[in-house]
C-alpha cells in the first residue's frame, strides 16, 4: 500500500510542490538526487535526499497539528534525516531563498 499510495500522491502534488519539484531536479548535476513523496515509516516526506540524508516537507493550509508535524519531523530525525520545513507561500513568491535553504541544508554553498 505504501508504494501505491505514494504513486498517487506524486500524481496530485500540489503547484507549489509541483514547482519546487522542478527546481530540486536541476541540483542532480551537483549530486543531490531528490525523491519526492518517498515513503519513511508510516510517513511520507514531501522530498528526500539519501545523501545527505535531507528530507524538505512543504506546509500548507491543512498542516493544521503541530503536534502531528513534530512527531513526523522526530520520526525522520531518528532515522538521520535533517528536516527542512518551508511553507507553499515561501515556494511561490521566494523559491530563490528556498533553495539556498536546500544548498545550506545539504551542505552545499551556492
Amino acid at each position: 500500500m505504501g508504494i501505491a499510495r505514494a504513486r498517487q500522491f506524486r500524481k496530485q502534488m500540489p503547484a507549489s510542490e509541483a514547482s519546487l519539484w522542478n527546481a530540486l531536479r536541476s541540483l542532480k548535476p551537483l549530486g543531490l538526487h531528490f525523491r519526492r513523496q518517498v515513503p519513511l515509516g508510516r510517513y511520507y516526506a514531501d522530498f528526500a535526499c539519501f545523501h545527505p540524508r535531507l528530507v524538505i516537507e512543504v506546509d500548507g493550509p491543512t498542516h493544521v497539528s503541530p503536534e502531528y508535524d513534530a512527531a513526523r519531523d522526530a520520526f525522520m530525525q531518528g532515522q538521520g534525516f535533517k528536516v527542512l520545513r518551508v511553507t507553499n507561500d515561501d515556494v511561490r513568491f521566494n523559491r530563490t531563498g528556498v533553495m539556498r535553504l536546500v544548498m545550506e541544508a545539504a551542505g552545499r554553498e551556492g
